[in-house]
């Protein structure tokens, strides 16, 4: 009767370690080090998004499978006597696919595109969120206060409709980070940042520096209202 308890416990265990690690994967994004920085157009969006693939991912990349990621902005106010209004919603679309013939990666938004010559290289250009135009001028008012959110995730949406069906049972493609809200008071040129310590990141490309891959990401094309 204990061995069967124990085997019992055991099993339970190993159920539970697994949903943890299924878990793990499925949260395979984080976003931080978020700043709204005020302009003469509004407000633009600064962010840096950690992204790690899993084996699968980076074999169907490799095999031809397109890739597209969604980052989505949000901003609300709350309302005493009703659910919060949302003000706001902006989203950015990632397209990543590799091509056999040149043996580079592509990342593409919008008719923005740039080549690279491997996967890192193109997760860290689509890591780093700069110059995102997200508020227009009018759209927030000095002085009041609101609730501001970003999160990211890949978009199964926009992929063929046979793959969707089995991507969506599959636990390794369910690649998105949580929502990662913090309130801001607007004002007249003051950045907006989150109450949260932020960690250090590279500087930006400026021409004391020498250059790396970039892509611009300000709110020409690909950008959904």
């Amino acid at each position: 009767m204990r061995c069967c308890e124990k085997r019992l416990r055991s099993f339970f265990c190993s159920v539970f370690l697994l949903l943890a690690v299924q878990g793990a994967q499925a949260m395979d994004i984080s976003v931080r080090n978020l700043q709204l920085l005020p302009n003469d157009e509004g407000y633009s969006l600064a962010a840096d998004v950690n992204i790690n693939f899993n084996t699968r991912l980076e074999e169907a990349v490799s095999k031809g499978v397109v890739l597209y990621f969604a980052a989505e902005f949000e901003l609300t106010q709350a309302r005493w006597y009703w659910f919060d209004e949302q003000i706001i919603r902006r989203s950015k679309t990632f397209q990543l696919s590799y091509h056999a013939l040149t043996r580079q990666y592509r990342l593409s938004t919008g008719a923005l595109h740039q080549s690279f010559d491997t996967l890192d290289d193109a997760l860290r250009v689509m890591s780093r969120l700069r110059n995102w135009q997200v508020l227009e001028k009018g759209e927030v008012k000095a002085g009041q206060t609101y609730l501001a959110g970003l999160r990211m995730r890949l978009d199964l949406t926009q992929m063929a409709k046979t793959f969707q069906v089995s991507a969506l049972a599959n636990k390794e493609w369910n690649l998105s980070s949580d929502w990662l809200r913090w309130s801001f008071t607007a004002t007249d040129g003051t950045p907006a940042t989150p109450p949260v310590p932020a960690s250090p990141v590279a500087p930006a490309f400026s021409p004391t520096t020498p250059p790396g891959p970039t892509l611009p990401t300000d709110s020409a094309a690909g950008e959904g209202k």
